[in-house]
């Protein structure tokens, strides 16, 4: 018998093979196999984008259930989007058509009919996110023992994406509930394509679970192009260099996909292209796909990149990050740099999928300053940073670790809320099914009664004569809402309209006959309903300001200390272009006059001083606040006048450089009481705003303040 991993693949499986002509399984193939078929494990999949990860998993599993068919649903596939489904959807079914597994897809746009009938007949491989497995917990309680009681396996697709997050940490809870209505706990598998620690990975898919996890991993694609230019802006100048090198680029290949870091970049951008396109009387090929778009834009636009040999250019955000295979796609531009080594891999493998080389051009446009600008600002953050990614990639493989979160109390809330929303429990009974979920190992009996009796007053939770506890008046509304299933917070936002349909939404209506930007087309209002929440609109030529703000998130300190390197060597990057190259030097120039190889703290004239502390955005954070005590408890003359997260601060001091020196280093030399340097934001998740102070000060003093800046002093 020959013990190759095909031979124990099932029948129709290896007729699919064939098919395909297949001329080999993958090594992460071949090793999953090994996994799933010989041990008991869970299992981590990790490899690069179109590594075949997918099928690593599946093969192996729906093997497993051919051969024992379970009389439940047999694989609960967990994805972090609806598109993400309805892409995998499609690859399985084909998979799946002879063996007569079903797969279902159970989401917000699936129809009652198709749910009602998984419901009368669980079984094959359920397809979900994170909201509609909430729904079914609370809303689907006498369902769960017939859909879930053989469950033999749960796919966890795009891990990356949910460890350390609300979501990801909702999601373990919703598994661990799960297990009451089980003959037996299911073999987790996790698969990701950036994932920098392993370890912290396995621990994460573990759970609460006595299984160990181990790791597979695999290479992705193979060569790689990059390029990188620079473009100083001229906001004065129509369509400019910058505008004009981007029109050239996405001409030059048949399908572009364009990253920008926020919903205003990928608005700006394909508005510009079209209006360019309009004047050369070429035809519009262009799309926007962010999570402000209309389900129905968004899919015209996935449609267009894997429609064969028609040319396709969308401008996405995150939405298009994710392991959709979006067909022939040639070239990826990304629009200034992204915020971490995780999104550049994940963007660089949207492309090279049919066995191309992958190809990624990196873009900065740089605004030049009126009158001149202060020496911080003469140094392009966007191009060194984007460079520092790069390098810590190519010469290290370093990919950022997802830092733990201790005392998730948004989340405690939420889940708290969904399981006594299931019915009447003892507190006794409530602590117990609540503290046993892994995500709140740290918190305690006392942080958890003083969450109760905090519900209990603002009437979110009633307490019974009997002492039992059940949803109150005030928890009702928020239990009920659709919007509970979800832990992130969604904006409230106003649906567009125009005579065809909804085009997308914005978080707030402009006055009537005012023009914004949606869909990478200009709008004039010529109406809206405050009650009912919708804008109505025209189409206008020209172009119109995007309706959102940017948000960037979190940069590691590895970063900072590899931009740093950046300036101060002399290497000569490859894919560096001319422009990019001529504006790397001056750059370096600069950094070579004011010595900042050797200093941080620089003089900028007068009583002002810039402070490059090298530092990532939180260390860099708690640093600050560092620096206004000591300022605040010595009575010391050092105001901040101005900072740019995470790259520098600019200082004014009338005493001298001596003073903020001296001030940095106590904050360096002080052993730091974390809820001293909390400060004032306290309510960052969905819903910290009803979890008393005192909890949300134990969890930021934890999770939010960052002293590893004392490992870093220079």
């Amino acid at each position: 018998m020959n013990d190759h991993p095909f031979y124990r693949l099932a029948p129709f499986i290896q007729r699919y093979i064939y098919r395909h002509n297949w001329t080999e399984l993958r090594d992460i193939q071949m090793e999953a196999c090994r996994v799933l078929f010989e041990q008991d494990n869970h299992l981590v999949l990790a490899a690069g984008t179109a590594s075949g990860k997918t099928e690593a998993a599946f093969l192996p599993i729906l093997t497993l259930l051919h051969e024992t068919p379970p009389n439940s649903i047999g694989v609960l596939y967990i994805g972090p989007t609806k598109a993400l489904i309805n892409d995998q959807f499609y690859r399985l079914e084909a998979l799946l058509e002879e063996a007569r597994i079903p797969v279902w897809a159970w989401h917000g746009d699936v129809s009652a009919a198709h749910k009602r009938k998984l419901l009368d007949y669980p079984s094959g491989v359920l397809q979900i996110t994170p909201e509609s497995l909430e729904s079914l917990l609370q809303n689907r309680r006498s369902h769960l023992p017939q859909l879930f009681g053989e469950l033999r396996f749960v796919v966890i697709d795009e891990i990356h994406i949910f460890m350390g997050s609300d979501r990801g940490r909702q999601v373990l809870c919703q598994l661990e509930r799960l297990e009451q209505f089980m003959a037996a706990p299911p073999r987790r598998v996790g698969l990701s394509a950036t994932l920098g620690d392993y370890q912290s990975a396995e621990k994460w898919l573990r759970g609460n679970s006595p299984q160990s996890a181990e790791t597979v991993t695999g290479s992705g694609g193979g060569r790689v192009r990059l390029a990188m230019e620079h473009f100083y802006r001229r906001p004065d100048i129509e369509h400019d260099l910058y505008e004009q090198y981007l029109f050239e680029r996405t001409r030059e290949r048949k399908k572009t996909l364009i990253f920008g870091n926020s919903r205003n970049a990928a608005e700006e951008v394909i508005g510009s292209l079209r209006q360019m396109a309009r004047r050369r009387q070429l035809p519009d090929i262009y799309h926007v796909h962010h999570g402000s778009i209309s389900v129905g834009l968004r899919e015209s636009a996935e449609n267009a990149m894997k429609t064969p040999d028609q040319p396709a250019v969308i401008a996405a955000t995150t939405t298009l990050e994710l392991g959709i295979d979006i067909g022939q796609l040639e070239r990826v531009l990304q629009l200034e740099t992204p915020f971490s080594v995780s999104s550049f891999l994940q963007r660089l493998g949207r492309s090279g999928r049919r066995g191309e080389p992958a190809e990624m051009w990196f873009v900065h446009g740089e605004e030049i300053a009126a009158g001149g600008a202060e020496m911080p600002e003469q140094l392009p953050w966007s191009l060194l940073q984007a460079i520092a990614i790069i390098q810590l990639y190519v010469e290290d493989r370093w990919i950022e670790p997802i830092d733990p979160v201790q005392y998730p109390f948004s989340l405690l809330y939420h889940q708290t809320m969904s399981i006594l929303g299931t019915g009447e429990h003892t507190p006794a009974q409530l602590a117990r099914r609540v503290l046993t979920l892994s995500p709140f190992r740290a918190i305690t009996q006392d942080h958890f009664r003083t969450l109760l009796r905090h519900l209990i007053a603002i009437d979110h939770i009633e307490r019974l004569d009997n002492g039992g506890l059940i949803v109150g008046i005030a928890g009702e509304k928020i239990v009920r809402n659709f919007r509970f299933f979800a832990v992130f917070q969604a904006d409230e936002a106003f649906v567009v309209r125009d005579e065809r349909g909804e085009i997308g939404r914005i978080l707030s209506p402009p006055l009537i006959g005012e023009r914004f930007s949606l869909a990478g087309r200009a709008w004039e209002v010529t109406d809206f309903n405050e009650q009912q929440r919708v804008v109505f609109v025209k189409p206008v030529q020209g172009r119109a300001k995007p309706a959102w703000l940017g948000r960037s998130g979190d940069i590691h300190t590895r970063i900072l200390q590899r931009i740093r390197q950046v300036l101060t060597e002399t290497t000569v990057y490859p894919y560096l272009q001319a422009s990019a190259r001529i504006r790397l030097g001056v750059a370096r120039d600069l950094a070579e006059q004011v010595n900042l190889d050797h200093m941080q703290l620089i003089p900028l004239g007068g009583d002002l001083f810039c402070y490059f502390s090298w530092l990532g955005t939180r260390p860099f954070e708690t640093l600050l606040r560092c620096l206004a005590y000591i300022c605040d408890e010595d009575d010391l003359p050092i105001t901040l006048r101005d900072v740019r997260l995470p790259y520098y601060a600019v200082l004014r001091c009338p005493t001298g450089a001596r003073t903020i020196e001296h001030a940095l280093a106590q904050c360096f030399a002080r052993q730091w009481e974390p809820h001293l340097l909390i400060g004032d934001e306290l309510q960052r998740e969905k819903y910290d705003r009803f979890v008393p102070t005192e909890l949300l000060q134990i969890g930021s003093s934890a999770d939010r303040v960052d002293t590893t800046f004392q490992m870093w002093q220079d």
